[in-house]
């Protein structure tokens, strides 16, 4: 999130009244590095965040993330409120950019990673995937697929009292096997500097995950393989070309010891 577009008092005022967000008491630049433009707006009705997308968006990917958000919230996760224009759609147009506006969350981004969190992730990221299978009633494939978050990292999730209050940014929603994203949650949040993954970290995160979609034994088999190819993409994507394959058996390895430790 970031401040690349100013926002006249009138255009603030303009996308209030689309979006029925009350007077507006006060309106704030977040400066956070991302791609978007991003303020806080707050009024009576409360708090709001607001993205200008500086960079190409369509408006039938973020119809599609708003809809996803719509239904995971509907089954209870935590995920940002939507807000939609009188005609029901999700965005509109302000100096020449769409606009998207959604609830405040609460909490804050992970400044340290804990079993805790990692349980609670766990949880958070197997309610997704067993809510959004459901609702596109995908069909039984040899490995579970169905619809993903797609970005399950650091910047995309907020906790609160150790708990998940907020995932975020559905703008990458895709279909994919469903232990692909698993492997790719695994490596993000308890992966060591060398790809080997923390032990208790990796099994407080698949005790979470498991406690809410069992996986099945043709997943359990497969997804050491699916973190040894999420930590080779990932080193390659930094560059790390030399540590790639050393880091890839690194995942690999671990990943089998919490899968079999899990199964004991």
């Amino acid at each position: 999130m970031a401040v690349f577009t100013d926002l006249s008092e009138a255009e603030c005022n303009q996308i209030a009244m689309a979006y029925r967000l009350g007077r507006l008491t006060s309106v704030i630049g977040i400066a956070d590095g991302d791609a978007e433009t991003t303020f806080l707006f707050r009024s009576e009705r409360g708090e709001f965040i607001i993205t200008l997308f500086e960079s190409f968006a369509d408006p039938f990917d973020l119809e599609r993330a708003f809809r996803t958000m719509e239904t995971l919230a509907a089954a209870g996760v935590p995920c940002p409120a939507t807000f939609r224009t009188d005609a029901g759609a999700a965005t509109i147009t302000v100096s020449g950019k769409l606009v998207a506006v959604v609830g405040f969350v609460p909490g804050a981004r992970p400044s340290e990673i804990t079993t805790g969190k990692c349980h609670a992730l766990g949880i958070c990221v197997a309610r997704i995937h067993q809510t959004l299978r459901r609702a596109v009633e995908a069909v039984s494939d040899e490995l579970p697929s169905g619809a993903v978050h797609g970005a399950i990292n650091r910047d995309n999730v907020f906790f609160l009292d150790g708990e998940v209050s907020g995932v975020i940014n559905f703008r990458l929603r895709r279909d994919d096997v469903l232990i692909t994203e698993l492997a790719q949650v695994l490596l993000h949040w308890t992966a060591k500097a060398n790809g080997a993954l923390d032990r208790t970290l990796a099994g407080a995160l698949l005790t979470g995950y498991t406690e809410v979609r069992s996986l099945s034994e043709l997943e359990q088999q497969a997804l050491p393989g699916f973190t040894m190819a999420a930590a080779a993409i990932s080193f390659a994507q930094c560059g790390r070309f030399a540590e790639l394959e050393d880091a890839a058996q690194c995942a690999f390895r671990s990943a089998k010891v919490v899968v079999e430790e899990m199964r004991s």
